[in-house]
């Protein structure tokens, strides 16, 4: 047997991130796409209701802001832990491959930071909207403490993810 193996899952590369902030990583980007089939059928669902019924799901535009926004927001650390992000080496393609490296390893420590702190922020917005009972503006106003509060555990699941790469890349190993 080849490729796949028996159960049908792709073994991971032999330098693939593992260990809990990859399987955080791979969690967050997993119910990020569930949540983003949900939000697809959700708009399809409206927009038929819409051409059959003249009455599209009511609440529609207020799911499909929350839905889509932690859709993207549950897609980041993934694509941090398996750095797919944009990289623009046109300047130090032509540096040692450790130069390289420590220049990764830095701007990786920045990402990281900036999302440690938006996760925190984003925490103090969560616990503010609890208390203050703040909600969406529409036809549901539907309580969004807990999708700020979702949103900052992504971000600090992507800070995480970028200190992964910065000690990795600092050992040489990126």
């Amino acid at each position: 047997m080849t490729g796949a193996g028996a159960a049908g899952a792709v073994p991971a590369a032999p330098g693939a991130p593992r260990g809990p902030v990859a399987w955080l990583a791979t969690g967050f980007a997993v119910a990020g796409g569930a949540v983003l089939l949900g939000v697809a059928f959700l708009v399809s669902i409206s927009v038929v209701l819409r051409w059959v019924a003249g009455q599209p799901v009511k609440g529609d535009i207020e799911l499909v802001q929350i839905g889509g926004g932690l859709a993207v927001l549950g897609f980041l650390a993934q694509g941090t832990m398996m750095r797919a992000n944009i990289f623009v080496d046109s300047f130090t393609a032509w540096l040692p491959r450790r130069v390289n490296q420590a220049i990764d390893a830095f701007w990786n420590l920045v990402w990281g930071v900036v999302a440690l702190v938006l996760a925190e922020r984003m925490a103090v917005g969560a616990s503010e909207a609890l208390h203050s009972h703040t909600t969406t503006i529409g036809l549901l106003a539907v309580p969004i403490w807990w999708a700020i509060g979702l949103g900052a555990a992504c971000f600090a699941a992507t800070g995480l993810a970028a200190l992964y790469w910065v000690r990795r890349l600092a050992r040489g190993r990126g």
